[in-house]
């Protein structure tokens, strides 16, 4: 079984975080708790990048169809529609022209835990419902609401991979194996050494 320190997840600064010269202040989140930069890139994706990476997952279009109709109804709201696919549909579309509209910087960051420490560090999906101290509730102010009633995906910073197995998926979608680089890094020895042996001479 693989050693917790060697999980890898995916981060992508969607185009709303670079526009706003948040790359830099995000890094710093990650690295400062001791996770590892292992593979990153600045690119422009395509539509057709876009959906695959958001369909990677055969049930997404239904679950996410699924979770928005839920979600309208907890508010006391109607949904747009009760066919889940027809309401995904709406979401790729405005998923694919947020992600579309400029470059972002797709990370691969790697170390215990990296799934679960980078959606705490990066605050839930909802800007507004974001608790502070997180990246999206201390830097973004925008709502689901605002998103439907202009009829656009909410802008929210940052894609995390939700999952161990999802972020493999995610990682292998936007990474050749080539493009992420195995190293060593000094903090590694204060987080992981089982005896903190070597800190004094």
């Amino acid at each position: 079984m693989k050693h917790p320190k060697d999980e890898q997840t995916l981060v992508i600064v969607k185009p709303d975080g670079v526009q706003r010269g948040l790359v830099g202040e995000i890094i710093k989140r990650y690295e400062s708790v001791g996770l590892k930069l292992v593979g990153m890139k600045m690119l422009v994706s395509t539509p057709e990048h876009i959906e695959a990476h958001y369909t990677l997952d055969p049930a997404w279009r239904q679950v996410t169809g699924e979770k928005t109709i839920k979600s309208y109804k907890e508010k006391g709201m109607a949904p747009p529609s009760e066919d889940p696919l027809e309401i995904t549909a709406k979401i790729l579309a405005n998923l694919k022209k947020y992600m579309t509209s400029g470059p972002v910087i797709a990370m691969v960051w790697e170390g215990a835990h990296a799934v679960k420490i980078v959606r705490k560090i990066t605050g839930g999906t909802e800007p507004l419902t974001s608790d502070v101290g997180t990246i999206r509730g201390d830097f973004v102010l925008d709502s689901y609401q605002m998103a439907d009633m202009d009829t656009r995906a909410v802008r929210n910073l940052i894609h995390a991979s939700g999952s161990v197995d999802e972020a493999k998926v995610e990682i292998a979608h936007w990474f050749k194996p080539e493009e992420t680089t195995d190293y060593r890094i000094i903090h590694e020895e204060i987080l992981y050494d089982v005896n903190l042996d070597g800190i004094l001479e």
